[in-house]
């Protein structure tokens, strides 16, 4: 499937909107996240090990207490079980894709 992500990108006035990418491939959830500036996400944990991908915007997202820059091109890697938070300065999106293939 081909898409143009750009197009994809929506930010709403405030809050974050998350969309479904590539639902059809069994080995990985992919979603593209949009988060509204001034916008977080608690710290929380998956069960699965991912990768978040940066587009555009900037903020900072919290990898068991290392505070890594989002800006666009930046990959971060996380384990499973990683404590992490992200808090988006001005509107920032980016791709989260989550590993589904059992260990």
């Amino acid at each position: 499937m081909d898409q143009n992500i750009k197009k994809l990108i929506n930010y709403q006035s405030k809050g974050i909107l998350s969309k479904d990418i590539f639902k059809k491939n069994n080995n990985a959830n992919t979603t593209l996240f949009c988060m509204a500036g001034k916008t977080d996400i608690s710290e929380h944990t998956s069960t699965k090990a991912g990768f978040v991908y940066v587009i555009e915007g900037r903020g900072v997202f919290n990898l068991e207490g290392k505070e890594i820059v989002m800006t666009a091109g930046v990959l971060i890697f996380m384990k499973e079980n990683a404590q992490h938070s992200i808090k988006a300065d001005e509107n920032t999106s980016f791709f989260l894709i989550l590993n589904n293939a059992s260990q």
